[in-house]
């Protein structure tokens, strides 16, 4: 299991926050089409593809028959066709799961990756520079509109409140690169992974290979809070155990915000609260003043609670993170 730390000063968490900041990536992207394409992708996906409908922007994952998460994925459905945007760890998984799950003939997988650009638009004030940079947007949170024509056109989409984004452009790397021009002329600065990890630690939201192991639930890592998982749609893969979670028990371990109230490098990344083991540290963001951090730990460890945290003490807060634990 990876570990993630990072380290920013006060004005640029600020602009990542308050501001406007544009991340240009290089994602895995799989497009998946044809005539049975919605119905297969319907029994992979944690969340409803069907119900939102065409143009829409929908968070989930793909699962195990166990229920545990193998990859997360932004999905934007257009038409018939189906873009499926995931963090480059999760590649191989899900090539090899799509190649095994989807018939050709009904679902068309094809690989894009290191051919489509995904741009990131972070920050309060995102939305107003994108508004400015005239490229054009959807009318609402969770829709996609299709810009640049038809021979190269880029899908740009707004992001539902949850998400540690406010808005996505994704097309094939020449297309988006004057995008991303035009909204860096409007007032947006040109950020880097540092920034995404940023917002998306602030956010609450979990990142494949650190929050997220091979033995992951989605409703450890907040699915539920962040709009990834359905339980009105029909069957899909992994959905038993999901189902049962929600229905008729909890999860063991949950996905929880720390705050260190200094600066002060971690010493080791296990979480104990007295003398007992209850989970570990496994992003941190570390400020001028403060860390905070985000930490899998045991489910009646709760917000309040004060524990030991890489060897230093730390309060258990709730996510996402609030103003009070940011600038208190």
């Amino acid at each position: 299991m990876a570990e993630l730390d990072l380290r920013l000063d006060r004005a640029r968490l600020d602009r990542v926050r308050h501001g406007a900041t544009i991340v240009p990536t290089s994602p895995a992207v799989f497009r998946v089409g044809g005539p049975g394409a919605l119905a297969c992708l319907q029994g992979l996906l944690t969340n409803d593809l069907e119900k939102p409908g065409d143009g829409s922007l929908v968070y989930g994952a793909l699962l195990t028959p166990k229920g545990m998460i193998v990859v997360d994925a932004w999905v934007i459905r257009q038409a018939d066709a189906f873009t499926l945007i995931l963090p480059n760890g999760g590649h191989a998984a899900a090539l090899e799961l799509f190649t095994r799950q989807l018939p050709p003939r009904l679902a068309r997988t094809t690989d894009l990756t290191g051919q489509v650009t995904v741009a990131w638009v972070l920050g309060a004030h995102g939305f107003q520079v994108l508004a400015k940079s005239g490229v054009g947007m959807p009318e609402s949170a969770g829709r996609v509109v299709s810009v640049g024509g038809e021979l190269s056109p880029v899908a740009i989409a707004l992001a539902p409140e949850s998400a540690p984004f406010v808005a996505l452009a994704a097309g094939f790397a020449p297309a988006v690169e004057p995008i991303v021009g035009r909204v860096v002329a409007a007032g947006a600065a040109e950020g880097d992974d540092g920034d995404l990890h940023a917002a998306r630690v602030l956010s609450g939201w979990p990142a494949l290979g650190v929050e997220i192991d091979q033995r992951t639930l989605p409703q450890e890592v907040r699915y539920d809070e962040i709009g990834g998982v359905s339980y009105t749609k029909g069957c899909y893969t992994g959905q038993e155990t999901v189902a049962r979670l929600h229905f008729r028990g909890h999860s063991n371990r949950e996905l929880r915000g720390l705050h260190w109230f200094d600066a002060e490098p971690l010493d080791g990344r296990a979480v104990v609260h007295g003398e007992k083991d209850v989970g570990s540290v496994r992003t941190t963001l570390t400020l001028e003043d403060r860390v905070l951090g985000l930490g899998v730990l045991r489910r009646e460890i709760g917000p309040g609670e004060e524990v030991t945290a890489g060897g230093r003490r730390a309060k258990v807060v709730a996510l996402p993170f609030g103003v009070d634990e940011v600038d208190g």
